[in-house]
Order: structure tokens, then C-alpha cells, then sequence
């Protein structure tokens, strides 16, 4: 009984990594550069997001960014604050597969072409 207890406990405390989504939704094997602004960066748990809203060829589009963990992020030298609404940025990323505004975030630079993220 107390085995079957652990065994069920075990379970219960791993199946929540298990959910998390995986990134079949991005193309890999392509890199788009979009060119805008800031909207917002929303530094969340369990991915940070950049909403950049770029020229598109029927206008303006707003693409949203998926990023890593704000720990992540941290570590790589991310703040809170690295991206603010009005912030003019150039990301690479891997567009998602089905053709919408989604993207896996690859890099950054800023309006002046330095890295953001860096660690100095």
C-alpha cells in the first residue's frame, strides 16, 4: 500500500512537466525578420512574450514573440524593463507553421543594432 502511495504521489508530481507544449508549432528550419515596435513585453510565467507590431503588406500586423522563462531570460541578461511600448527592435525568429502571427524568439537587437539580452 505505502508503495502504491509513492508510486501515485510520484506520478501526480512529474505529470505536470509532462504538459508542457512542445515547439513542433514553430518551422525550425526557417528564420523571419521582423522590423517594428514594441506593443508590450509581457515578462510572465511560463514564457515571456514580445507583442511587436510590424508593416505587413495589408497593413500593420502585430506578431507575438514566444520567449523562454523570465529566469531564462534573466540569466541571459534580460530585465523587466529591457523592452518598453514605442521601442523600435529588430527579432529574429522562427515563424509558427500555420502562417499566423506567432514566432519562436531567436534574438534581438535594438533601434542603435545592439544586442538586447546581452550580458555585459
Amino acid at each position: 500500500m505505502r508503495r502504491a502511495a509513492l508510486v501515485i504521489a510520484t506520478l501526480l508530481f512529474v505529470a505536470p512537466i509532462h504538459a508542457h507544449h512542445s515547439g513542433a508549432i514553430f518551422d525550425h528550419d526557417r528564420m523571419v525578420t521582423l522590423t517594428g515596435k514594441v506593443r508590450e513585453f509581457q515578462w510572465t510565467n511560463p514564457h515571456c512574450f514580445i507583442q511587436v507590431t510590424v508593416a505587413g503588406a495589408s497593413g500593420e500586423e502585430e506578431w507575438s514573440v514566444e520567449m523562454g522563462a523570465p529566469l531564462q531570460l534573466y540569466q541571459a541578461g534580460w530585465k523587466p524593463a529591457t523592452l518598453k511600448p514605442g521601442d523600435e527592435v529588430t527579432v529574429l525568429v522562427h515563424p509558427a507553421r500555420d502562417g499566423t502571427h506567432g514566432a519562436l524568439f531567436l534574438s534581438a537587437t535594438g533601434k542603435d543594432g545592439a544586442a538586447l539580452g546581452r550580458k555585459q
